[in-house]
């Protein structure tokens, strides 16, 4: 069984959209080898998938690379994926199964707060991220550079609580298929929306806010 670095933290018909969803994602990753498969969610919110058969290896090792995995234990100095679950003036909490926490000053994203980083990166809450389990944690160099790349971009509109393909939709719906390169998927419900050259990502972000019961933030190079 692997356990995936992403969350499922909405409701009702939501969260069997995004169940849906996520099934469709490991069949794409999956389905073309000899395994037997299925999907389940644990009590804090963390998706499974149980996997059988000869490639169930590479199966595991498949999703592991393209969602993370949220282990039993953490081991010094070794990469994992937490998903930001809380912030302070301390620093970032992320949920790795456990909590740990990544002190201010081991951030490595530059001056301010640590809200304030928040924002100015576009960390939606639950966004997955890169960190080194030690005393103290820190956010690992492969996220630095992932952030910094946004912030050199043409500018980004980040979201969570939606999937994909909703946010796509909703982008669709405002009338702003056009102002848009793409979008990347950040965790299932987390997604980040690329601006096209020209598009302002605070107004993008006012047109389709309405339409997402979600955290929107704007990422301005």
């Amino acid at each position: 069984m692997v356990v995936l670095a992403t969350k499922i933290y909405v409701e009702g018909a939501a969260r069997e959209r995004a169940m849906r969803s996520l099934e469709s994602l490991v069949a794409n990753r999956i389905g073309s080898l000899e395994v037997d498969w299925s999907v389940g969610l644990r009590h804090d919110e963390f998706p499974t998938v149980t996997i059988e058969g000869p490639d169930a290896t590479a199966a595991r090792n498949g999703l592991r690379q393209e969602w993370g995995e949220i282990t039993p234990t953490l081991e010094p100095d070794e990469e994992y994926v937490g998903t930001l679950s809380g912030w302070d003036e301390e620093g970032f909490v992320l949920d790795a199964g456990q909590d740990v926490q990544v002190p201010r000053d081991e951030l490595g994203l530059g001056p301010g707060t640590p809200a304030q980083i928040r924002e100015r990166f576009g960390l939606v809450q639950h966004i997955p991220l890169r960190f080194v389990f030690g005393s103290p944690a820190r956010v690992a160099e492969s996220e630095h550079d992932r952030l910094y790349d946004w912030t050199r971009g043409p500018g980004r509109v980040n979201v969570n609580s939606a999937t994909k393909s909703e946010v796509r939709a909703t982008v669709n719906r405002a009338g702003h298929a056009d102002d848009i390169v793409g979008i990347d998927r950040l965790g299932l419900l987390e997604q980040s929306i690329v601006c096209a050259e020209g598009t302002d990502p605070p107004g993008l972000l006012a047109s389709i806010g309405e339409y997402l019961p979600s955290e929107l933030l704007c990422v301005i190079p």
